[in-house]
């Protein structure tokens, strides 16, 4: 029998020994369980695409491609070959890098080509129609993707896809809402007989013949059959018949950037994320590390301290963002004094638990970032252990709503990244620095972060999401919740989440998670909170690595997401 002064030295310790082994015990998955093989995208009939190629003997960079591609037709508000993106990979040795194929200026931009005689920012010109059409980088990006690591034929890959296209995907209610909130505006931009202004309600079938079209053409001529020939020419003539600026030349002249990614460490994780353009690697690397003195995990998932420390680090590295970063074939970055430890030790000296930090004095710069959140997000993982993570969008829903009916698919509206002007926000409130003025063939800055994290060395974790300047802190709770939280990789995605970016100096959170307590403790500290009606935060698509070598999908519940493997 145990003295009762030993069970008062004992017990303490017992409880903390069971809370450290659950702790350490891997969470029981809750998304889909396989195998082998798994893509995780805004569509079941994309997903199923990439999946049946690595069934087929494909690896995941050709089913790279066919997400890619089959997303332009099953998802066509974000999915695209008229737009852009970013891609990071690791292959099964370790090896990692990351593809650049956003979209460029044409070669006739200046900085101040949305401005009037006045000076003034001309209303729509950067947002609406042919004059915010960016050349688009995605179709050289996936063919770029298939000549360094593609191992099934080219027309193998795009077979499907087109069969897709020509027998036509079912419209779901989500998709129906979509088309029925902007058929005003694609009539406006376009015609009354533009595919897209007719009426789609849920079950129907939209088909894509022209696309179709087009795809074959791509497969028949490579890069050349998009950037030049017929279709550049179709493409050009369409965009300048509509007051536009991209020519033939500037899509000849398209080409994508193999960039190195941004890697750091965060306790016992290897995180890989993409580097400028990008804004996502760069912003998180500091958020981790701001937030890494802190045992997070002790807190407790979105309670007031995890919440408290998350956002002060979110807004000292927001603020560096838009003021520093740009296009690095046009800016220096200084990546290694932002990156640098001291620098982000001392971001975070005047920080306290009692009271919130004014937005107002932090530096850097009179910034405000909010930009389209209509990005889409896909992440694939192969057999061999090959991981992608793929970030892509057309800028806002539906891009520009300018659609070639000719050709058969949307056109971006990423001119509208850029600083118009700088001190003038844009459509989504972008108040933007001169780091990103507009140049000829200059790539506008973004906040999409696709992201790999390795664990003790291996592939543990592929993640992203849609978002615009959400983006970054979604991806970055996201690995939080499995991480420190130890959340199965459903829940991960799943769990409600928070946002904070500097400017406006206002802390966001989901519609439903977070008690009135909570905001209120919050408050009284002087954190302003979004009081209005809160949109979702992100469409986190995301893959782990389970102990045993199989795979946990994480397809978020916000959307029609969708994980597929086997």
């Amino acid at each position: 029998m145990i003295p009762a002064t030993m069970k008062k030295f004992f017990l303490p310790i017992l409880v903390l020994f069971l809370f450290i082994q659950c702790k350490n015990q891997p969470a029981i998955p809750t998304g889909l369980v396989v195998e082998k093989a798994m893509v995780v995208s805004a569509r079941e009939e994309a997903s199923k695409v990439g999946a049946d190629i690595m069934a087929n003997g494909g690896n995941a960079f050709d089913a790279m491609v066919g997400t890619q591609l089959a997303l332009a037709v099953a998802y066509p508000r974000a999915g695209n070959i008229g737009g852009g993106g970013f891609m990071v990979y690791r292959e099964a040795d370790g090896a990692i890098g990351s593809l650049d194929f956003r979209e460029k200026a044409p070669k006739s931009a200046h900085r101040d080509m949305y401005l009037d005689s006045l000076g003034s920012v001309i209303i729509n010109m950067s947002t609406l129609g042919a004059t915010s059409v960016g050349v688009p980088g995605s179709v050289a990006g996936i063919l770029e993707v298939h000549k360094k690591f593609g191992k099934l034929p080219l027309a193998a890959i795009f077979e499907p896809v087109i069969t897709m296209a020509e027998n036509g995907v079912v419209v779901t209610a989500k998709q129906a809402d979509m088309l029925a909130q902007y058929r005003e505006v694609f009539t406006e931009v376009n015609s009354d007989s533009t595919k897209f202004g007719a009426v789609y309600k849920e079950g129907d079938i939209i088909t894509y013949p022209k696309l179709a079209a087009t795809l074959r053409t791509i497969v028949e001529k490579g890069k050349d059959g998009f950037y030049k020939g017929e279709i550049a020419q179709k493409l050009a003539n369409f965009i300048q018949k509509n007051g536009g600026f991209v020519t033939e030349d500037d899509l000849a002249s398209y080409d994508v950037v193999w960039r190195k990614p941004i890697a750091f460490n965060y306790k016992g994780l290897k995180i890989i994320s993409m580097s400028p353009p990008s804004s996502g690697g760069v912003t998180m690397n500091q958020i981790f590390d701001m937030i890494a003195p802190f045992d997070i995990g002790t807190f407790g998932h979105n309670s007031e301290k995890t919440i408290q420390v998350f956002t002060e680090a979110s807004r000292r590295a927001y603020a560096d963002r838009n003021y520093y970063l740009g296009d690095p074939d046009f800016v220096d970055i200084p990546l290694d004094v932002l990156l640098k430890d001291s620098y982000l030790e001392d971001r975070m000296t005047d920080f306290s638990f009692d009271k919130a930090t004014k937005s107002s004095d932090v530096s850097h710069g009179k910034v405000e970032i909010v930009e389209s959140m209509e990005t889409t997000h896909y992440s694939i993982v192969d057999e061999e252990g090959n991981a992608v993570s793929v970030t892509t969008t057309l800028n806002g829903n539906f891009g520009s709503k300018l659609y070639c009916d000719e050709l058969g698919f949307f056109l971006n509206n990423e001119m509208d990244d850029f600083s118009s002007k700088a001190g003038v926000p844009n459509m989504f409130g972008l108040i933007g620095a001169e780091a990103n003025n507009i140049q000829p063939e200059k790539r506008m800055l973004s906040s999409m972060t696709p992201t790999i994290v390795e664990k003790e060395g291996e592939l543990w974790m592929v993640v992203g999401t849609p978002g615009g300047s959400t983006i970054i802190t979604a991806v970055a709770q996201t690995i939080l919740n499995a991480y420190e939280f130890d959340m199965s990789m459903q829940d991960a995605v799943n769990a409600p989440r928070f946002h904070h970016q500097w400017l406006p100096d206002i802390v966001t959170f989901e519609p439903e998670g977070f008690s009135t307590e909570l905001k209120t403790s919050l408050k009284a500290k002087g954190y302003f909170i979004n009081e209005e009606r809160t949109p979702i935060i992100g469409k986190v698509d995301a893959i782990r690595v389970l102990a045993d070598g199989s795979l946990e999908g994480g397809a978020d519940k916000r959307g029609d997401d969708m994980a597929v493997g086997f």
